[in-house]
C-alpha cells in the first residue's frame, strides 16, 4: 500500500505520491500527494488503533495558495501534535507538480482539480483508512476548497473546512471587480495566455529567509518574480468567486482565519509584515456568510496573508484559533486552552 511513495523535496521521512490525472489541452497532468513516512506507517488500515488513541481518526489534507506549494512542516507539526495526521497536495501546475511543458498555475476551470482532490481524499479516507477529514486552503487554495466542498463528492468527504486568508473575491476597485470580469468573460475564453498582470511581490520576495525573512524554500518552486496571471486563468477564478457569491450551502462548519488589517504589498510598507498585503480582509469577511449557515470567521492581529507564516505571536494565535475550532467540531483533538479572537469571531 504505501510502495507508491517516493522521498519527498523536503528531505528527512516526508514522502510524495505522484497521481497521474487525465491529460488536457497541454498534455500529461500530475498531482502530489505529500506526508510523513511516519504517518503512513502509523495510518488506521496500516497499522490499526493506536492504543489510548481517540477513535475515530482525523487527517486534514492542506491546498495550497498561488505561486505556492507545500513546504510548511510547521503546520504539519501543529495539527500532529493535535492528533491529526497531516496531508498535503500540490495541485497540477504547481511545485511539485509542474511539468515542463506546463504554464505554472494554469486553468480554465477551477473545476479542474475536483480531479486530484477527489483522488488525493480516496487515498486519505479509502485507502490510508481514516473516519474524518479536515480540509484545508490557503488564498487560492481556499477557494478551490471551497468549491470542491460543494461538489457531491466533497460533500459526502469533507466533515470540516478550515480557511486561511481565502481568495473569495477579487481584490481590485469596482470597475475591475465588475466591468473588467465582463470582459474577462468574453476575452478569458478566446485569448486565454494573454497576460494580464505580472508583477513582483514585495511579500513573497521578503518571506525568504535570504531577504531577511524567517522562512527556508524553494525558490524555483515559489519564485519571488511570482508567475504571470493569464486571462484564461482569472477568467476561471471570476467565475469561481462568482459561483460562491451566490451561496454554496456547504454541508460542513467552515472557518474562515483572516488578519485584522490588510495593507499595501510594497517595500516600503512598515507593517508589511503584520498585515495582509495581498487581500482585503474585510472583502472576505462579507463574503464568507456565502460558504454555509455554519461559518465562524476569527481574524488574527498581526496576522499576514499567510497566517500559518506570521511573526509571533499573531502565529500561535491562528493556530490556536484553529485548534480551538477544530475541537468544537470534531471533538477529541488537543486543544490549547486559551483561543484569542477578535470582536469578530
Amino acid at each position: 500500500m504505501t510502495d507508491a511513495w517516493h522521498p519527498d523535496v523536503l528531505g528527512g521521512d516526508w514522502v510524495a505520491r505522484t497521481m497521474p490525472l487525465r491529460p488536457n489541452a497541454e498534455g500529461e497532468v500530475v498531482a502530489t500527494l505529500v506526508t510523513r513516512r511516519a504517518t503512513l506507517d502509523g495510518a488506521p488500515a496500516i497499522a490499526g488503533p493506536a492504543p489510548g488513541a481517540p477513535t475515530p481518526r482525523a487527517a486534514v489534507l492542506y491546498v495550497h495558495g498561488f505561486v505556492d506549494y507545500f513546504f510548511q512542516t510547521h503546520l504539519a507539526r501543529q495539527f500532529a501534535d493535535h492528533g491529526i495526521d497531516f496531508f498535503a497536495i500540490d495541485l497540477h501546475g504547481y511545485g511539485r507538480s509542474l511539468l515542463p511543458h506546463q504554464r505554472p498555475n494554469f486553468c480554465m476551470d477551477l473545476r479542474e482539480y475536483g480531479e486530484e482532490l477527489a483522488a488525493a481524499t480516496w487515498v486519505v479516507r479509502g485507502e490510508l483508512g481514516y473516519d474524518r477529514l479536515v480540509l484545508m486552503g490557503h488564498s487560492t487554495g481556499g477557494l478551490i476548497a471551497s468549491l470542491w466542498a460543494h461538489s457531491a463528492t466533497g460533500r459526502e468527504t469533507v466533515d470540516a473546512l478550515v480557511l486561511n486568508s481565502p481568495f473569495l473575491d477579487l481584490n481590485r476597485p469596482f470597475f475591475d471587480r465588475v466591468i473588467g470580469t465582463a470582459v474577462l468573460d468574453v476575452v478569458g475564453g478566446r485569448a486565454r495566455y494573454v497576460v494580464v498582470q505580472h508583477a513582483p511581490s514585495e511579500y513573497s520576495r521578503s518571506l525568504h529567509r535570504e531577504a531577511g525573512g524567517e522562512w527556508e524554500y524553494d525558490r524555483r518552486l515559489k519564485p519571488p518574480e511570482g508567475f504571470a496571471v493569464l486571462a484564461g486563468w482569472l477568467r476561471a477564478i471570476r467565475a469561481g468567486q462568482a459561483r460562491l457569491a451566490r451561496g454554496l450551502d456547504l454541508a460542513c462548519p467552515v472557518l474562515v482565519c483572516t488578519s485584522t488589517r490588510s495593507g499595501a504589498n510594497r517595500a516600503d510598507n512598515r507593517d508589511l509584515h503584520r498585515v495582509d498585503v495581498i487581500l482585503d480582509v474585510d472583502q472576505i469577511a462579507r463574503r464568507a456568510p456565502a460558504l454555509g449557515t455554519d461559518v465562524t470567521v476569527v481574524q488574527i492581529d498581526g496576522g499576514i496573508h499567510d497566517l500559518a507564516l506570521s511573526p509571533e505571536p499573531a502565529r500561535t494565535a491562528f493556530f490556536a484559533a484553529v485548534f480551538g475550532w477544530l475541537e468544537g467540531v470534531l471533538g477529541g483533538v488537543r486543544a490549547p486552552t486559551q483561543v484569542r479572537r477578535s470582536a469578530a469571531g
